[in-house]
């Protein structure tokens, strides 16, 4: 920022303003890795429930998995827009608003199962 005027230079993009450098490209591959966790959760789970029984939790490790899937896709749509776009910044909220949520959802869900509550 220019210390007189406190606006930003010409070509400097805030923080957290869709820049092509924002935050989009962390949560792209991280939320690509994490469906794969998904996946792999799931699996376990099929074969675990051979010994303890059906459960839901498969399901809900699938859920999830979508919630990563909007997330990989809300970060690919802000970098495809214009930097500074009003839909640039839309699009990287929500992917790091489901991110997020993904997150929380698949630690809750593998708290659960650990008890044996799901």
């Amino acid at each position: 920022m220019d210390q007189a005027s406190m606006t930003p230079r010409r070509g400097h993009h805030p923080r957290g303003a869709g820049s092509g450098a924002g935050l989009s490209q962390h949560i792209l591959p991280s939320a690509a890795t994490m469906i794969g966790v998904c996946t792999t959760f799931i699996g376990l789970v099929k074969i675990i429930e051979a010994r303890i029984g059906p459960s839901h939790v498969d399901e809900y490790a699938a859920l999830t998995a979508v919630l990563f899937l909007a997330s990989a896709g809300s970060s690919y749509l802000s970098m495809r827009w214009p930097a500074e776009s009003r839909l640039s910044i839309l699009f990287e909220a929500a992917a790091d608003a489901c991110f997020v949520l993904g997150l929380v959802s698949l630690s809750v869900i593998s708290v659960l199962f650990a008890y044996e509550a799901v």
